[in-house]
């Protein structure tokens, strides 16, 4: 079986130089990596992962933990994209990647600390966790393994957070329907446990008062980031709030359920009604008709989180937070208000 020192010997370099390559480090000349990569690869070098963890008292190895993975949520496959940027970085890095999915009766039985250390993972990025998790107050509190936080604003010694500015895409999609026109606007969001509905909700009132109008409690609805909660809101709107001609969806999955039910109720959009999503998840550019929506780059909230914790874990860096941008895509469903 092939050694790191064979690996050295035949690309002509130190043995502490192919140790670097293969683990990721980037004091290592690009070039160099890739001949190291290919010599490894030829020589069918395998690292022996558990004699190395105990040499080095490590095991380069991360969990990724979300929060309620169901079939419902697949169409948006946010959470998809995330893991995609993740687990790429990782591999890029040389580390392995453990999906440990969790709902609140799992925490009940154990605790955060305790299945990182179960695991012998030494790491983690939380991901999907509402502002009322068992999860999250641990974290926070005992500061016990590093881990990254997804858009979630809480930072410490070990924690760190990334997150896409919530409140600013959200401001630039209401900002769109006021510059279109529409007064009557109405907003969808998800529910009030996660930050970013708080966080689009502000955006959503910032653009309001801009435009010297006040915001109103009234034509807020919850739609819990769902398709149906979506739908229902929708209605809600339609039967108590005749006077609405626009709509911003604090969710692509909420706005195509709105859409939805004002196919059924008779009415077209964006003829009768615009709407606005958030997210640019992949059927959005499919629908009919195209959404009109914030883009958020899902790959890459995953793969700089990855990236966070990794330099967090090899003390790279003193950075416990990363915000992202994101971008209006202006497809079918708005319109100018005549």
């Amino acid at each position: 079986m092939a050694t790191i020192k064979d690996i050295a010997k035949k690309a002509g370099v130190s043995v502490t130089t192919v140790s670097r390559a293969l683990n990721g480090y980037d004091d290592v000349n690009e070039e160099t990596r890739k001949k190291i990569k290919k010599v490894a690869k030829e020589l069918s070098y395998s690292p022996n992962a558990v004699a190395r963890s105990l040499v080095s008292k490590k095991t380069r190895t991360i969990g990724l933990i979300i929060s309620d993975i169901n079939r419902a949520g697949a169409k948006d496959a946010f959470a998809y994209e995330v893991l995609c940027g993740i687990n790429d970085r990782t591999g890029d890095l040389n580390y392995d990647l453990l999906l440990f999915s969790t709902n609140p009766s799992k925490q009940m039985e154990k605790s955060y600390t305790a299945l990182c250390k179960e695991r012998n993972v030494e790491g983690a990025i939380l991901s999907g966790l509402r502002l009322d998790d068992p999860y999250l107050q641990e974290v926070i509190e005992q500061n016990a393994f590093p881990c990254v936080l997804i858009d979630i604003p809480r930072t410490g010694a070990n924690v760190a957070h990334i997150t896409s500015d919530n409140r600013l895409g959200a401001a630039i999609a209401t900002r769109h329907l006021l510059e279109s026109g529409h007064r009557n606007i109405a907003m969808i969001n998800g529910h009030n446990q996660a930050f970013v509905s708080r966080e689009r909700y502000d955006g959503f009132k910032e653009a309001l008062e801009q435009f010297e109008l006040t915001d109103s409690p009234a034509l807020v609805f919850d739609g819990l980031f769902s398709e149906d909660g979506g739908a229902e809101a929708m209605y809600q709107i339609l039967i108590r709030h005749p006077e609405v001609t626009a709509v911003f969806c604090a969710s692509d999955l909420m706005a195509l359920g709105a859409i939805r039910t004002l196919e059924r109720m008779g009415r077209k959009v964006p003829d009768d009604m615009s709407i606005v999503g958030f997210d640019d998840i992949s059927i959005s550019a499919y629908c009919s008709p195209k959404l009109t929506t914030i883009r958020q780059d899902k790959y890459e909230l995953g793969y700089q989180a990855a990236q966070l914790l990794i330099d967090m874990l090899e003390n790279r860096t003193d950075n416990r937070k990363i915000l992202l941008n994101n971008q209006l895509i202006i497809r079918e469903s708005t319109r100018c208000k005549e």
